[in-house]
């Protein structure tokens, strides 16, 4: 590992190369580039101090989705991918504090991406035939509000767990758990605590979960995680989880058990990075492909 200073518009690395290294910003700040350098020119976002760019290609070896540029004079620690394990052996915090921010740089995203949805919908929306009435628009409400009112009062297995693990040491080992068919493990709208990783069985993800606008984005299997977003950020979940096979097994996991996990099983700790990196990866392509419809429509 070693420090590096680059001088203000210079190119860091560009988008499609290969990764070997990513970065930690220690003074300065780095913009994110889609496109850089051609009339399809995006620029994403900042990066500051104490924030990471380019861990996306070392965790995924996957080409790099991003043109990084020095804004100003910028220093940074370079950390190569054979350090990777050793830096976050000396620092094994540092594996939470990058969780932490791919998970806010994909929830900040996520909240650019549906207003560019949503701007989309609306124009579709106006260039399709009505057929929708205002009392049918009504009753349609009232369904909506009478379900979501039924399923607010059923616990989740996270609510479970938070009632069971309360009061214990803060180090006691959380165990893995067996759900049947049709448990709702986690819903959208609380607050989580934990993040979850499916050893067996099958999980879906849903929003709007039983209500007349459920739709289904993902059924997930062994060695697959979700949750993780709500757990970092501790705001609500923005999705439901349930358990859809018997025997269906999950892993619950905690902030703190992340430095003890690291140590036990590493790989497991490089699988949960490589899932937010991935999951990063293809908002930022859904992102970029939205933005280029709207604007070639408008």
């Amino acid at each position: 590992m070693e420090e590096k200073v680059f001088a203000p518009r210079e190119v860091i690395f560009r988008e499609g190369d290969q990764g070997t290294s990513f970065y930690q910003i220690l003074s300065g700040t780095a913009g994110v580039y889609v496109n850089y350098g051609t009339p399809e020119e995006q620029k994403l976002t900042d990066m500051k101090p104490g924030q990471y760019f380019g861990e996306m290609a070392v965790i995924e070896a996957w080409p790099r989705s991003t043109t990084i540029v020095a804004e100003d004079e910028l220093r940074v620690l370079e950390i190569p991918e054979s350090d990777l394990n050793e830096y976050f052996k000396a620092q094994p915090d540092k594996i939470y504090a990058l969780m932490k921010q791919l998970s806010g740089r994909i929830r900040s995203l996520t909240e650019e991406y549906e207003e560019v949805a949503a701007f989309l919908q609306e124009k579709r929306e106006d260039a399709a035939p009505k057929n929708d009435g205002f009392f049918a628009r009504l009753k349609k409400i009232h369904r909506l509000n009478a379900m979501a009112k039924k399923n607010a009062a059923l616990y989740t297995a996270e609510t479970e767990i938070r009632l069971r693990e309360f009061g214990r040491p803060a180090d006691s080992p959380l165990p893995i758990e067996e759900y049947g068919k049709g448990t709702i493990i986690v819903r959208q709208g609380e607050t989580g605590e934990y993040m979850f990783a499916v050893h067996g069985g099958a999980v879906g993800i849903y929003t709007n979960y039983g209500t007349a606008l459920e739709k289904k984005l993902t059924t997930l299997y062994a060695n697959s995680f979700f949750g993780e977003m709500g757990m970092l950020d501790l705001e609500p979940r923005s999705a439901t989880a349930v358990a859809e096979e018997d025997g269906t097994i999950i892993e619950v996991i905690r902030p703190a058990d992340l430095e003890e996990l690291f140590k036990s099983n590493p790989i497991e700790v490089d699988m949960i990075l490589c899932h937010l990196s991935n999951r990063l990866r293809r908002l930022t392509k859904d992102y970029v492909a939205a933005c280029e419809e709207a604007v070639a429509d408008a």
